[in-house]
């Protein structure tokens, strides 16, 4: 049985090629993210086929941001496809908005701290204000669960800061920026291997790249998710 704290990312270019890349790692995944970049190559109607047709896990990370009416107008569409996550950017505002139209269904509103794309550098050409990144992370992750968030994005790096967070009680940790030793970093700037991910405090781990260029995506996450239930992987006792 697939192990779904693993979540691939289908960061691939359309709809048609998803699915192939889905049918070569059959029963080894059960949980699929799709973003934004999917979105106009069939993105909503993947998700309802490998939702409903293939019994999958799915993760809708469209990072939302707008006024509160829209969001909660938006979620309320996103929500009738029976989706497991969705991101919205993590402003408490926003949360909130989402939370409301999200009521009634089992979707989760994951809150988008910092991208793990990001570093200091990027936050000053942005103008945000000054301050560590590990300590505006856990900042916005705290105030994203006061707002009513189920969970959040954060890097690796951070995930055992907020997993001590009194507020993070009973909420989710799901950490992008996952590579498997010996990969490459790509565009992600704070990174972790799966193990140590969860070892911190993760809930789930996103892979999208180290699988889907794999020579056998299939081997590539069942590799992963034997990582995954490996003694490193386990969560030290914090008392």
């Amino acid at each position: 049985m697939s192990d779904d704290r693993l979540i691939v990312a289908l960061d691939v270019p359309n709809a048609l090629e998803a699915l192939k890349l889905t049918d070569a790692i059959g029963d080894a995944v059960s949980f699929y993210k799709i973003g934004l970049g999917m979105l106009t190559g069939g993105g909503l109607a993947l998700a309802n086929e490998l939702k409903q047709e293939h019994g999958k896990r799915i993760f809708l990370d469209m990072k939302l941001f707008d006024i509160g009416q829209t969001v909660e107008n938006a979620v309320r569409g996103l929500a009738q496809f029976d989706l497991d996550f969705l991101t919205v950017h993590g402003d408490p505002h926003v949360v909130r908005a989402a939370k409301e139209g999200a009521a009634g269904k089992d979707l989760k509103i994951l809150a988008v701290t910092i991208l793990t794309s990001l570093d200091r550098t990027d936050l000053d050409d942005s103008m945000i204000r000054a301050g560590e990144v590990p300590d505006l992370v856990v900042e916005r992750a705290a105030r994203a669960f006061e707002a009513g968030a189920d969970g959040v994005i954060a890097s690796p790096n951070e995930a055992a800061r907020i997993r001590a967070l009194p507020e993070a009680e009973g909420r989710l940790i799901v950490t992008p920026g996952v590579r498997p030793y010996g990969t490459a970093d790509d565009d992600q700037k704070r990174i972790a291997t799966p193990a140590s991910a969860i070892a911190a405090g993760a809930d789930h781990i996103v892979v999208g790249r180290p699988v889907w260029r794999a020579p056998s995506p299939r081997d590539a996450a069942l590799s992963i998710q034997q990582e995954l239930r490996s003694p490193q992987a386990q969560r030290p006792n914090r008392g």
